[in-house]
């Protein structure tokens, strides 16, 4: 496989989506499927919920494993190019993560946090988890 070149890369990451990705795609339809009605990517709400039931006060966070650090310890010897910024930039996301979590749980939210391959695996799972916690409110 030929190397990328800089402008490659930075294509490619260009065009990684934020919002309505496919493993967020999955569990909103899931939720919907079961009457859960929800909001999506709240900007009202502190740090902008993918999923969000307001009434409720829960807030959905659907993480790709990459930019959100799934196994960072193992997974960031595994950069090759740019370490410096791509291992600065993960690790402050997996730090605005918590202050996100912090700051919601403080102002009464329930926070549910979802990795993409554990949405992938068993939607349903996640959704009973979503579903568990609407009923509980």
């Amino acid at each position: 496989m030929a190397k990328k070149t800089q402008e490659q890369i930075s294509y490619n990451m260009k065009q990684v989506k934020n919002k309505d990705s496919k493993i967020e795609l999955l569990l909103r339809h899931e939720l919907w499927s079961r009457n859960l009605r929800y909001r999506k990517n709240v900007t009202s709400v502190f740090g902008k919920p993918d999923i969000a039931f307001i009434g409720k006060k829960i807030a959905v966070f659907v993480d790709s494993e990459f930019w959100h650090g799934y196994n960072w310890e193992t997974k960031k010897h595994e950069i090759k190019s740019n370490q410096e910024f791509w291992i600065r930039k993960i690790e402050r996301n997996m730090e605005r993560d918590k202050e996100v979590n912090s700051f919601l749980r403080a102002e009464g939210w329930t926070v549910l946090r979802f990795w993409g391959n554990e949405i992938k695996r068993d939607v349903a799972a996640c959704a009973d988890q979503v579903e568990a916690v609407y009923k509980e409110r």
